[in-house]
């Protein structure tokens, strides 16, 4: 009964990012285009607000550091839903990472490359665990808390977004952040 929840759970979450994901795909512009209009913008002395570069940098950093946990798991994991968990983490947040460096671009934002020192330390947590400790471990901390933790950030940041463009990118966001925290909560029952 707990594996169809949870496969419920993690089939919605694929109905959800798949919506968006063809949303996002229509909405993209090709890349010369993309080019151009960023240099349009950084010709014009468009800037982002401190809020805006704000929250596309916290969308790009969060799905950097759920796609590196996420590898993790993929290699480490014990329980076959453990490690589909991870799969399904790197597919959405893959996705959505794409669409928040398409945004950043044209908005001349530099983003993080790479897991923040928080994170950092969680992997090397992570990669001394193994078989239900590492699942367990990676569940509550990449699953549920990393998830809490998103979800406030974008609801926090929404409030301060002016740029349509990301404040789209976090309208596409929360609902996948909700629907992968509510997933995790559900694994961990």
């Amino acid at each position: 009964m707990q594996k169809s929840k949870t496969l419920k759970g993690l089939l919605a979450a694929s109905a959800v990012v798949a919506m968006f994901s063809a949303v996002g795909v229509q909405a993209q512009a090709p890349a010369s285009a993309a080019q151009g209009s960023a240099a349009s913008q950084a010709a014009s002395g468009a800037t982002l607000s401190a809020g805006d570069e704000k929250a596309i940098k916290d969308m790009a950093q969060a799905n950097i550091n759920e796609i590196a946990a996420a590898k993790i798991a993929l290699s480490k994991a014990q329980s076959s839903n453990v490690k589909a968990f991870a799969q399904k983490m790197i597919e959405d947040h893959g996705s959505a990472l794409t669409k928040v460096q398409t945004v950043a671009q044209q908005k001349g934002v530099a983003l993080p490359t790479e897991p923040d020192a928080k994170h950092k330390a969680m992997a090397t947590k992570l990669e001394e665990q193994s078989g239900s400790e590492f699942d367990k471990m990676y569940m509550e901390n990449a699953g549920t808390k990393d998830h809490k933790m998103v979800l406030s950030e974008l609801q926090s940041d929404a409030k301060n977004i002016t740029d349509p463009d990301v404040k789209a990118l976090a309208e596409a966001h929360t609902p996948v952040v909700e629907q992968h925290l509510k997933s995790a909560q559900e694994m961990s029952m």
